[in-house]
């Protein structure tokens, strides 16, 4: 009769240190994400504060995206001292211009600017009526014009022109640039976006303002464009100072302000209102 083999309950070693080692991995990453969250919420721990408080004190008001409005708090905090603007367009739909009120319920609100055009024919529907009722509220006001890559520089400046009556103490006028060409080089590119602006200076006497974004900003306009003045967006959740080349900052576009229907925009402008007065079109 053969023998039986007999079998070994131990289990391989090489198994057993390799769940040892996920599990002590698997420690160490929760208690990093702990940590992280501890610092985020002390660093925060104001802007939480008064955001549950102004939750508290706004039952009926349904606010959405708490990160979100923290980070709103968090930089606005950090600007007091700095003039505070929002921008609008047709997508904000009607908006009540003598109801607006303090951003967040805090922060008072100086300038706006409106989107006037967009390309070569297009003219935002609710241009006159915010441009009027922004005059009547008593903000400082600033045009822009979406401009389209893939249609005639002249005539986008055209037909901004022909659509955006600035007057003495608004602001300049400003090129909103975000769009990629899809049908020509980034020196095309440059070239009608000169075009535009020089147009558009020629007519109403004062340098425009260019906005876009950061990246786009650092990777195409910085260089070229360093004479000009810059609105740069950048909702970095981590970056919440104004840069000091910056002439205006778009941190957010979910903040909430009484008044206007749904999320907003908001801005803010590297220095006091008394300087941004200055800043206006003589």
């Amino acid at each position: 009769m053969a023998a039986t083999r007999k079998r070994s309950s131990a289990k391989p070693a090489t198994r057993r240190g390799k769940k040892g080692s996920r599990i002590k991995w698997g420690w160490i990453a929760t208690l990093v994400f702990v940590m992280a969250l501890a610092f985020a919420a002390w660093h925060y721990r104001s802007g939480i504060a008064y955001y549950f408080s102004f939750k508290s004190r706004y039952a009926n008001q349904q606010k959405e995206g708490t990160l979100s409005a923290v980070h709103t708090i968090q930089v606005l905090s950090k600007h007091e001292g700095k003039s505070i603007g929002f921008d609008v367009s047709e997508y904000q739909g009607k908006i009540t211009w003598d109801a607006i009120g303090k951003a967040e319920g805090k922060y008072p609100l100086d300038f706006v600017f409106i989107r006037s055009t967009a390309g070569s024919d297009k003219t935002d529907k609710k241009f006159d009526d915010n441009w009027t009722g922004a005059k009547k509220a008593g903000f400082m006001r600033g045009a822009y014009h979406y401009y389209r890559p893939n249609e005639n520089s002249l005539q986008q400046a055209g037909n901004f022109i022909l659509n955006t009556p600035l007057r003495k103490g608004d602001l300049p006028p400003i090129l909103d640039i975000e769009q990629m060409p899809e049908n020509q080089s980034m020196d095309r590119l440059k070239l009608g976006l000169h075009k535009w602006l020089d147009a558009v200076e020629k007519h109403y006497g004062v340098q425009p303002i260019i906005y876009t974004g950061e990246k786009y900003y650092d990777s195409f306009l910085a260089e070229e464009f360093s004479e000009y003045t810059f609105w740069i967006a950048n909702y970095n959740f981590f970056v919440e100072e104004i840069e000091s080349g910056w002439m205006f900052w778009q941190f957010t576009e979910s903040a909430e302000v009484p008044g206007i229907p749904g999320k907003v925009d908001l801005n803010v402008f590297n220095g006091p209102k008394e300087r941004l007065e200055y800043f206006g079109m003589e």
